[in-house]
């Protein structure tokens, strides 16, 4: 199968690191036009010059605005008024104690996690409707399923993303637009290696076992028994957006190495 995005415009929220710079990767290897989002001018313009250099010949355009906020997305789609593929990605996360999880923090968590992608969705899904064609993929994760104790607010916007994106399909009905939403599971992102060194130093082991234990540990359930590489998901995400993918909406797709211990 050859994936060929060629004539349109993605926008990949949070896409400076991580899942989403892996997606932008995969959307400018696919011929799509891609457009960077980040808080910080100096990191999206970072983004764009390694993006630039891992795909030669690749269209990549920056926008930096801080989605977190009704004004930071009123800016972005001031910048871009339309869009055919929107990959809801921007997010947060941080373990705490849910009885030491102000209503501050809930607040925040749904701003960044969830409102970003219902105030972009409702810019540009119309759009979408209107061309008959479009694809908007949320980043949710295997969390908002399983949702984890030690941080009980950040699994809830995970599961709010999940019903946003079913019911966004549902307005897609007959159309050549799609909405899904996809679930990484423990996935090795910069943050997550950072988080990896430290505790292999901790613990006198390799990197290697301390990853593997920690998946052990703390996600029993794996298939995988292994974090996934960024670009594994970003395949996921790159398949969910392209034109080969019509029949698949109002999808839940997993790509959590079989955490979630479920046959549907």
């Amino acid at each position: 199968m050859k994936i060929d995005l060629s004539g349109k415009t993605a926008l990949i929220t949070g896409s400076t690191a991580g899942i989403g710079y892996a997606v932008a990767k995969g959307l400018a290897a696919s011929g799509a036009s891609v457009v960077v989002n980040g808080r910080s001018k100096a990191r999206v313009d970072e983004a764009v010059a390694k993006l630039t250099k891992a795909v030669p010949g690749g269209k990549v355009r920056d926008i930096a605005a801080d989605v977190s906020s009704a004004a930071g997305c009123k800016e972005l789609i001031a910048a871009l008024p339309d869009v055919d593929i929107l990959i809801n990605n921007a997010g947060i996360f941080e373990p705490k104690d849910f009885f030491e999880i102000p209503d501050e923090d809930w607040s925040r968590f749904f701003e960044v996690n969830v409102m970003s992608g219902v105030r972009l969705s409702r810019a540009y899904l119309q759009g979408m409707l209107k061309r008959n064609w479009g694809r908007i993929v949320f980043i949710s994760s295997e969390s908002g399923l399983n949702i984890p104790t030690e941080m009980i607010h950040y699994g809830t916007t995970k599961t709010a993303q999940l019903a946003i994106s079913r019911g966004l399909a549902k307005l897609t009905r007959g159309t050549g637009v799609t909405v899904n939403s996809v679930l990484p599971g423990p996935t090795m992102s910069e943050g997550v290696e950072t988080f990896v060194k430290d505790l292999a130093k901790q613990n006198g082991q390799s990197e290697a076992e301390a990853a593997s234990q920690f998946v052990k540990q703390h996600r029993p359930a794996s298939l995988l028994q292994r974090f996934a590489s960024t670009d594994e998901i970003a395949n996921m995400v790159v398949y969910v957006a392209s034109k080969e993918a019509s029949a698949t909406n109002g999808a839940a797709l997993r790509a959590e190495g079989g955490i979630v211990d479920t046959i549907a």
